[in-house]
């Protein structure tokens, strides 16, 4: 079965011809600003592995960057969206209820790790408009027009998120962009100022923080604080659980919500079914999760969820839409919910995690161009930079790796401001002997374009 094999490069070239024959149409009908740069053209996939249209085998350690944590054609999952398939493909929530989008609602709501006991969830189609939408509610609660966003932060592509994110490479010749949003330095301990502890960092970023209030919002005219718990686009850069704790301590000072974008992070990605149930187990839940990806196995689906006092204020009309919560969306995400929980995908994670950090940490000890490695669970970054010392990037390394662990059967994905990051998300279905021939191809590029 191809969920068993390993890596396998049949064709003298890459793209083999038929899969450039696709990609040459591709180039042709479709628009050069989504870009990819990957040889690849897929005909199946199953667990961690790609056949592409030539026969060669793809391992693939991005997964849709952090849809495919249940891996490809899961069967069961599979089963489940043919048999609602044969019911109905899709019935509009805001016109006809459907029990797939109550029984989703019910489950999101019984795991989501956000404050309160009574708790909503609603569904949009993807993770910009899962955030969009979270900051919409928490804006219908307080009654503020502004959020606070941080450096390093992604969080889509639709105008509002645009605006919240980051890099602006993501948004070239887009603006103008909504106005009130502010942004705040996100805790990189790896980068931290030069000389502080990681607790005087700590300490420095929550400073920052407080510093909006001042320079750019007053804290009464703040809606929102929105967090990724562990940045994806940014570099995989883990939210230190006392920096945190610190946050909602402002948030519950100042009557702001605490909103934690999991749309990457999410389902059993970081060891947890969400990273902020750490959080919650630290005593520090959010107020709103939007999350998306990994929830239904790669049909289009996202949710967010608050306690019903938040999701109340929210008028009539706001929310909602034609394809949000479809019923064959809903379907594979309770199949997908169902069979993480029994068989403890979080600990797959975890172990997973385990062995790439620890591989990676013995790595860097022979490749000094190996910066960090950090991470939660399943969820691993490796920074790449010219000197240790400086930390300077090293973006050309990270590119033509990328490159060389493609031509030898290894799908990887660069992340990070710099783009010097390259981010583990591989199915949490892969084998013992899949995760051993991937690092090891990845260590033999490492070693020769040193």
């Amino acid at each position: 079965m191809l969920r068993e094999e390993l890596p396998k490069i049949i064709t003298e070239t890459l793209p083999g011809p038929k899969a450039q024959e696709v990609i040459d149409r591709r180039h042709k009908y479709t628009p050069k600003a989504i870009g990819c740069v990957y040889p690849c053209v897929i005909r199946r996939g199953e667990g961690a592995m790609v056949e592409d249209v030539d026969g060669n085998y793809f391992l693939d350690w991005v997964g849709g960057v952090g849809v495919l944590n249940m891996g490809y054609s899961r069967p069961e999952v599979v089963d489940a969206v043919k048999a609602q398939a044969d019911r109905y493909f899709h019935a509009m929530f805001n016109i006809i209820t459907h029990d797939g989008y109550v029984s989703l609602a019910q489950k999101i709501c019984e795991i989501a790790p956000v404050k309160g006991t009574e708790k909503q969830a609603f569904f949009t189609n993807s993770g910009a408009e899962a955030d969009e939408n979270a900051v919409k509610v928490a804006k219908a609660y307080t009654k503020r027009p502004n959020i606070i966003v941080f450096s390093g932060a992604f969080h889509g592509r639709t105008a509002l998120t645009m605006a919240m994110t980051s890099k602006k490479a993501y948004a070239v010749g887009m603006g103008p962009f909504p106005d009130g949003v502010f942004r705040a330095p996100y805790p990189y301990l790896y980068r931290k100022p030069e000389g502080m502890t990681d607790e005087e960092a700590i300490a420095y970023y929550i400073k920052k923080l407080n510093d909006v209030f001042e320079e750019c919002s007053p804290a009464e005219y703040v809606a929102a604080i929105v967090v990724e718990p562990l940045q994806g686009e940014g570099g995989f850069v883990p939210a230190p659980i006392e920096w945190v704790k610190a946050v909602r301590q402002i948030c519950d000072e100042k009557g702001i919500m605490l909103i934690v974008d999991e749309v990457q992070s999410g389902f059993c990605r970081t060891g947890r079914m969400f990273a902020s149930t750490y959080w919650a187990e630290a005593g520090c839940a959010p107020d709103i999760l939007a999350t998306a990806k990994s929830i239904a196995d790669g049909i289009p689906l996202s949710a967010i969820c608050a306690r019903k006092e938040i999701m109340d204020a929210v008028p009539g009309g706001v929310i909602g839409g034609t394809f949000g919560g479809n019923a064959l969306a809903c379907a594979s995400a309770l199949k997908t919910i169902e069979i993480m929980e029994k068989e403890d995908f979080a600990a797959k994670s975890r172990k997973i995690g385990d062995r790439v950090k620890e591989f990676f940490g013995q790595l860097q000890k022979e490749c000094p161009v190996i910066g960090d490695v950090r991470g939660l669970g399943g969820m691993v970054g490796i920074e790449f930079v010219k000197d240790p010392q400086t930390k300077e990037p090293n973006t050309k390394l990270v590119t033509d790796l990328v490159q060389y662990c493609a031509k030898h059967g290894l799908l990887i994905e660069n992340a990070g401001t710099y783009l010097n990051v390259v981010r583990f998300l591989a199915p949490l279905v892969i084998t013992d002997a899949q995760l051993e021939a991937g690092l090891g191809i990845m260590a033999d590029g490492i070693r020769e374009l040193m």
